[in-house]
């Protein structure tokens, strides 16, 4: 009986994950959109598997709304160590991340659970030199977004002379080349910048609209899929080399394509059901472009794509084979505007 004790005993052993000699990791999140918005419970669900994964090993403790920095600095802030985990965005700073922006080039996605599978299946490989200073999880999309604003805005040349709070630097290019003026401000800064008039319009998916109270302060909206941003989840690189192994595979295994979908779908969902929701409401107008006007939106991002090609190839990469593998990725997983 012993005998049989003590075997079942080192069977079990075997097969139970090595935690006894675990450290204990608690990981600060950093989410700089605020507790109502759709990421936070997807995140709390992510870190809430990673815990039971780990044995309890590794806990979280999430913080949105800006809490321990400002949108604009998450990437610094994982780096240094301020947070642990954050959530990027990279087109926040212009020209740091020239690969990734191509994520950010209007009339690139469709489709927020589709575009962050084929952007983060594209992006890992990139991802290791161009942010080779934190330790890359995943990349999403949220579903495509649009203009909003004040006055209505049907063909490019309506931009001409509009202030624009442009979601990234590529929207922010698109705005200068087509005569508008930047406003520059954060998602949470965003109302304040239409409601003090310091800007006329801006681009965000649809639910969020709502979610930062910007339905408030304009009336027009285009019904395109003008552009989707990357965004970028990272750890700080100490961090994840005080882990275990089996710590490091636990985090490994949370760090994917398919946990990338699992988190970009409910926020998809989200911005998806708030265009139904502006188009029911009282006092604003959602229009649709006709084939040939979108074809003029169209037209006028190849000056993107060329200025695009330029900055990758600032940095000795080969753009054109970058942008190919970026459009099959695309065509994999049916993300384009036009599949």
């Amino acid at each position: 009986m012993r005998r049989i004790a003590t075997a079942l005993f080192l069977t079990a052993a075997l097969l139970a994950p090595a935690r006894a000699a675990d450290p204990q990791i608690d990981l600060k999140i950093s989410l700089w959109v605020p507790p109502a918005h759709p990421l936070v419970p997807s995140i709390k669900e992510w870190a809430a598997d990673i815990e039971k994964a780990s044995g309890g090993t590794i806990k979280s403790t999430i913080f949105p709304s800006e809490q321990l920095g400002k949108a604009f600095d998450h990437y610094d802030m994982t780096r240094d160590g301020i947070a642990d985990v954050a959530y990027i965005n990279p087109g926040y700073q212009p020209g740091r991340f020239p690969i990734e922006s191509a994520a950010d080039i209007p009339f690139t996605f469709s489709d927020a659970v589709k575009g962050s599978e084929a952007l983060d299946a594209w992006y890992r490989k990139y991802a290791a030199t161009e942010m080779k200073d934190t330790h890359f999880c995943f990349a999403i999309i949220h579903d495509p977004g649009t203009f909003h604003s004040r006055r209505k805005i049907v063909m490019p040349d309506d931009l001409k002379g509009v202030k624009v709070r442009p979601a990234q630097s590529q929207i922010a290019k698109l705005v200068t080349l087509l005569g508008g003026t930047n406003v520059q401000a954060s998602a949470p800064e965003a109302r304040d910048m239409i409601e003090r008039g310091v800007a006329d319009a801006l681009t965000f998916p649809w639910g969020s609209v709502f979610l930062f109270g910007i339905d408030k302060v304009v009336k027009y909206h285009i019904d395109m899929p003008l552009y989707a941003n990357g965004f970028t989840f990272n750890m700080n690189q100490a961090k994840y080399d005080s882990m275990s192994p089996a710590q490091k595979k636990v985090i490994d295994d949370h760090c994917t394509t398919e946990w990338a979908a699992k988190v970009a779908g409910p926020w998809g969902a989200f911005e998806a059901a708030g265009r139904e929701k502006m188009k029911a409401l009282p006092g604003h107008d959602v229009y649709k472009l006709t084939p040939e006007q979108m074809a003029a939106w169209e037209s006028k991002v190849a000056p993107l794509r060329a200025a695009w090609a330029e900055s990758v190839k600032a940095t000795g990469a080969d753009p054109d084979a970058i942008r190919k593998e970026l459009e099959d990725s695309i065509a994999k997983y049916g993300a384009g505007v036009h599949n």
